[in-house]
């Protein structure tokens, strides 16, 4: 369990975090978002014991991270987004190494269950220096896994890997977030609404929304959207929907689909539907449709659609 109260951290005269508060619990993955300079990074550093903050507290495990640092450090897994290795070291080689810095017992055992979880079994013989950067990354993540951490806080965990590592990886992120509390930062929104149980976005080193995808989506949603498909074109269709009372705009689409918006807690679907049909059309599909992360993520931090 991760509790984060009122956490500020200065740089000289900038500040990059300031007032943090929030909660991750155990068996939950939360995702942490934000864009570049956010003060993401500098969050996950302190709470892995790297840095002190200038203010506040937080608990990691139960332990402070100030007063019993070297606590927290026996129980978080640590992945920076630049994972420092060493080059001229095989894969197993730095584990065992690793292990063998935390006084594990049965070292070698467990950097072979390690190597297995995250895919790199064949590896293992293998120079670090010669990895690419998606294998590096494995290497930073079996590191992490090593002493079987109750936190696990991660920084950008998939950067650089192929779509099919990206997928391992994911599974074996959600799997790890069943027993244990996972902090994850992303920039990629896709990821973080697959995989996360709720999410806190911080822009400018404040936090500006915190809940689950979903129940983001309806808060920001506003006004509702809903998509539909006739068969055939559909632009005629245009207007007809769009003199329905209720209806906000409609937006014709490619293939026979059409896009239409209506003010929240008025049900404009029935009326549609019977005006498709009175128009002599076949009504294929219609469904709701939701804010995407990635919408909702630029409103917060004010940022514009290109």
């Amino acid at each position: 369990m991760i509790r984060v109260n009122g956490l500020t951290k200065d740089y000289g005269a900038r500040r990059a975090i300031e007032n943090l508060t929030f909660e991750a619990r155990q068996g939950e993955i939360l995702g942490f978002l934000g864009p570049n300079g956010a003060g993401k990074t500098t969050t996950m550093r302190i709470l892995s014991g790297y840095m002190p903050p200038t203010a506040g507290s937080a608990q990691v495990a139960g332990y402070d991270i100030i007063s019993e640092s070297l606590e927290v450090r026996r129980r978080v897994g640590y992945l920076p987004e630049t994972v420092p290795l060493y080059n001229d070291m095989t894969v197993f080689d730095y584990l065992k190494f690793m292990a063998d810095l935390r006084h594990l017992p049965r070292a070698e055992d467990r950097v072979d269950t390690v190597l297995d979880m995250v895919g790199l079994i064949e590896r293992a013989d293998g120079y670090i220096g010669n990895l690419s950067k998606g294998m590096r990354q494995r290497v930073g993540l079996a590191q992490a896994l090593l002493h079987r951490p109750e936190v696990l806080i991660l920084d950008e965990p998939t950067i650089g890997l192929d779509p099919a590592q990206v997928v391992e990886v994911r599974n074996l992120i959600r799997e790890l977030g069943k027993e244990r509390t996972v902090l994850l930062s992303t920039h990629i929104l896709s990821e973080a609404q697959q995989i996360c149980d709720r999410v806190v976005i911080i822009n400018k080193g404040r936090i500006v929304a915190e809940d689950s995808p979903e129940n983001l989506q309806a808060r920001l949603s506003g006004a509702q959207r809903v998509s539909l498909r006739v068969r055939g074109e559909s632009d005629e269709l245009v207007e007809k929907i769009a003199a329905i009372p209720g209806v906000q705009e409609v937006i014709a689409l490619p293939e026979g689909v059409l896009e239409f918006q209506h003010a929240p807690g008025q049900d404009v679907r029935p009326e549609v539907a019977r005006t498709i049909v009175r128009a002599n059309y076949d009504l294929l599909e219609m469904q709701p449709v939701g804010m995407s992360l990635e919408e909702i993520f630029l409103e917060l931090t004010g940022k514009k659609r290109k």
